[in-house]
């Protein structure tokens, strides 16, 4: 399985997937996943390679298409008036409402990296391709996340992927 990490992590691929997003994925050599900003990796890799890929897993795909450009403007903003101390927010922000702590997978990453996660247009034809190439496309969505709009980003991708929206959770999927 060829897996993406998130924004400012690291390392997820050894035991931070296994401890967070095992119930969730099914390792093989024909499954893709990423979480977050590792979806948007995630989906443009499986859009654009020639390997085969039986699934694609979006676990909490960041969907910010429908937000205004003042908000991203000032995400970039705060961002390079202290990089730290909003990676320490945004990942507080990614696990609550759980208590995880992600302090031993952090990786403070670039305004670039920001940059792109911030404006990514999830683009339906590019799904429909994927669809079209006999790939399956899970996304997972928690109610409770404070980084996604989970109601804008599971109207869009109902549309066209199997969506499982999980109760009481927040964008790292993990209960109180």
């Amino acid at each position: 399985m060829k897996y993406f990490n998130g924004f400012s992590l690291i390392d997820e691929e050894t035991t931070f997937k296994e401890s967070l997003f095992s119930d969730i994925l099914t390792p093989n050599d024909y499954t893709v996943a990423g979480f977050s900003y590792g979806a948007q990796k995630a989906f443009e890799y499986a859009y654009t390679t020639q390997n085969r890929i039986d699934k694609l897993i979006l676990i909490s795909p960041a969907f910010f298409q429908t937000q205004k450009k003042s908000f991203i403007r000032a995400q970039l903003r705060y961002f390079e008036a202290d990089k730290e101390a909003y990676v320490t927010q945004f990942l507080q922000n990614v696990a609550s409402p759980s208590k995880f702590s992600l302090k031993d997978y952090v990786k403070v990453d670039t305004h670039d990296e920001l940059e792109s996660l911030l404006t990514y247009v999830w683009d339906t034809k590019k799904i429909q391709t994927l669809l079209s190439r006999g790939t399956s496309i899970e996304v997972f969505l928690g109610t409770e996340d404070k980084i996604i709009d989970s109601e804008d980003t599971l109207t869009f991708f109902s549309q066209n992927c199997t969506v499982y929206s999980m109760k009481n959770v927040g964008h790292l999927l993990k209960e109180k």
